[in-house]
């Protein structure tokens, strides 16, 4: 339920007209404010509107854990409607983070609940997803809005309630929607945990942080924890979006079985041992799985560049003469490797380097790779080229990996 890559709605006004934060990272990058915070902020707005009679043009919220306090400006506002409520509405933005949501408009629309009711009653409209699956935290069948943006969103209308002289424990339901929801979804990995027809509101912390590795682990965990839940016990952890669709030409596994780890696919695995995940394969390329070779299984690029000595190595033992291993140490990159072993030959040391890989992770989980544990995890490894072609494959399991042709498992000397 994580909210990647940029998009820009439509009815979104010009970043300088909307945003607030005002707080930067140490680098100098703007943070943002998450879905949660903005719904919780809409709600506010909309609950002064219905009792005041007026919109605010502008409400402030509470951030958990005492961060003090996040600004919006009330994007639009609508008198009361049968269907819709008094609705009011705030533009989601996310600073300097790649998030499929900046720029979204979530509208929140809210009812006074009959006499005896209190508290706050959360609903999902239009371009809010549905839970289909357990594992996300959230009941099967309920709105897409996890713990913390419920709780700010009650927080933000018991405030609301009070500035206009009412109880803050008045019962009081909200409506939350997103035009053009179910389309940002897409781009999400919503409809793999089960999220249905809309975006999801999110937010631990309500503050977005630029480029948050923290949020892309977490995100992790959730799509492995789903996974879990719903009976899985073999998925593949890919470095990328082009490894994961490689994987799938290869791998009989349904949608669910397939996390995007990116750099963390070290903590990735240890989550799958923490929940009982018999199986696990490492999917990508050269750059990646040099370094998982080498044991590092967090392959963000600043923390440790592509060795390309160490690639050469490897070549050498694979038949690379001296002159060509030379060569291949001043590659450029990964990816300069791969073409100059394929170029000479020396296909050998991508299986060969695909063995180091589950033989390091089984040493990053605790494992003796020269002991056989009936109780370990199983670990594979597929090294794919640029074009999805098959370099090398390897495998703990003394069956190797089940893929659907016999022909794919020749890469790895298995066939």
């Amino acid at each position: 339920m994580n909210e990647p890559e940029q998009i820009t709605n439509e009815s979104a006004r010009p970043e300088s007209d909307y945003s607030r934060p005002t707080k930067r990272d140490p680098k100098g990058m703007r943070t943002g404010y998450t879905t949660g915070t903005t719904a919780a902020a809409a709600a506010k707005a909309a609950v002064i509107l219905m009792l005041s009679g007026k919109a605010p043009d502008e409400v402030s919220v509470p951030l958990p854990g005492g961060q003090g306090r996040a600004a919006f400006e009330v994007h639009r506002s609508w008198p009361m409607e049968p269907a819709e409520g008094v609705r009011c509405s705030a533009i989601k933005d996310g600073g300097d983070d790649p998030d499929v949501t900046h720029g979204a408009e979530i509208i929140v629309g809210v009812w006074r609940l009959p006499d005896g009711n209190k508290g706050l009653q959360i609903t999902g409209g239009p371009g809010v997803g549905t839970v289909t699956r357990p594992g996300t935290g959230i009941e099967v069948g309920d709105v897409a809005v996890t713990r913390v943006p419920r709780r700010m969103m009650a927080d933000a209308v018991a405030e609301g309630l009070v500035e206009c002289g009412w109880p803050a424990e008045t019962g009081v339901r909200a409506r939350i929607s997103v035009p053009g929801g179910e389309e940002i979804a897409k781009q999400t990995t919503n409809a793999r945990l089960g999220v249905l027809n809309g975006i999801s509101i999110l937010g631990s912390t309500g503050v977005v942080q630029p480029f948050s590795t923290a949020a892309w682990r977490a995100s992790v965990h959730l799509a492995i924890d789903v996974a879990y839940a719903n009976g899985l016990d073999h998925l593949v952890l890919s470095t990328g979006t082009r490894s994961e669709e490689y994987t799938r030409q290869l791998l009989d596994l349904p949608d669910m079985a397939y996390i995007e780890a990116g750099i963390f696919s070290g903590p990735s695995m240890k989550r799958c041992v923490n929940k009982g995940i018999k199986r696990v394969a490492h999917v990508g390329m050269v750059g990646k799985f040099s370094k998982m070779a080498m044991g590092y299984f967090v392959t963000h690029v600043a923390g440790n560049q592509v060795d390309t000595g160490f690639l050469a190595g490897l070549a050498g033992q694979c038949g690379a003469s001296a002159d060509l291993q030379a060569e291949m140490a001043d590659a450029a990159s990964g990816r300069h490797f791969q073409e100059l072993a394929q170029e000479h030959d020396v296909m050998g040391v991508f299986p060969l380097m695909c063995q180091m890989v589950c033989s390091e992770a089984q040493k990053y989980l605790g494992q003796d790779p020269d002991t056989d544990e009936s109780d370990a995890i199983i670990v594979d490894a597929l090294c794919f080229d640029f074009e999805g072609n098959l370099l090398g494959s390897a495998s703990t399991s003394p069956d190797g990996i089940p893929m659907r042709s016999a022909s794919a498992a020749v890469a790895d000397g298995q066939g």
